[in-house]
């Protein structure tokens, strides 16, 4: 009798203990628009490849996603700036252009800038952070040492300063759930981030920033001449490999134009 009284306490302690647990979170986003933020003309591949194909010209897209979590918006980086649609930017690197503006293809889905609570940068590079302006109330999450070295004395301001903003030293759970995660993968810049995303049928993905810029530069290895840190940016890649090998999750390279046309561009999406 002593004994059955023993287990029946521990049956009620548990279902006491159940029932006091708060709900769990959903553990996926809930879908990601991949946008178009624009495309680059660029004259010389070696830039990113250096030694290899000196002088021949090679076509990077640059996009944006944005993610949809239990009623909440991230946008992970913001593009060219949208005044490239109406007057194209020549460079000695290229030229950058824009088909269509972030404005318009946020609209085309119902989104408004101030929907949009969080607003990410991989890093402060212009073709990233172009449009990071057009949502002042949103908080910028990047990386201290990134916010640091773009905000150094004599440098041009990326963009306004005076805005929320989140600076964060390593990683980052955005959403607490394990859904959408930052990566500190520094060498492109100082404080180089990636994005790993889990979504309900996709599965997992990594959004490579400019950890990596085209696929045969992740297959090789290789370390573009502009990066800040060459050792920094191979233990970046060989850190995003080992989580892609742990999630069985897929790698989406920003710049690699070949791969971004095989993608579902917004509005479609994917969940």
């Amino acid at each position: 009798m002593q004994f059955s009284k023993a287990i029946f306490a521990v049956f009620l302690a548990g279902v006491v203990v159940a029932c006091a647990a708060p709900t769990s979170r959903s553990t996926a986003a809930d879908r990601l628009y991949v946008m178009d933020c624009g495309h680059n003309a660029a004259l010389d591949e070696s830039r990113w490849t250096p030694g290899i194909n000196v002088g021949k010209p090679i076509d990077l897209s640059d996009n944006c996603y944005l993610i949809r979590h239990d009623g909440q918006w991230l946008l992970w980086d913001t593009g060219y700036p949208d005044a490239i649609a109406d007057k194209p930017l020549t460079s000695p690197v290229g030229t950058a252009t824009r088909s269509k503006t972030l404005a318009s293809q946020l609209a085309e889905i119902g989104v408004k800038p101030a929907d949009i609570q969080w607003v990410a940068v991989s890093h402060t590079h212009p073709d990233h952070v172009g449009n990071v302006g057009m949502f002042p109330n949103a908080t910028l999450l990047i990386q201290k040492t990134e916010l640091d070295w773009a905000f150094a004395p004599g440098k041009p301001a990326p963009f306004q300063r005076d805005r929320p903003i989140r600076a964060i030293e390593g990683d980052l759970d955005v959403f607490g759930d394990g859904s959408v995660t930052l990566l500190s993968t520094p060498g492109h810049t100082p404080g180089h981030q990636s994005l790993l995303v889990h979504l309900p049928t996709t599965g997992w993905i990594v959004l490579s920033g400019d950890a990596v810029h085209f696929r045969d530069n992740w297959e090789q290895r290789r370390v573009p001449s502009v990066n800040a840190n060459a050792e920094q940016t191979q233990a970046s890649m060989q850190r995003l490999a080992q989580v892609l090998a742990d999630k069985h999750a897929e790698l989406w390279i920003n710049h690699d134009e070949s791969q971004s046309l095989s993608q579902k561009h917004s509005p479609a999406f994917y969940d």
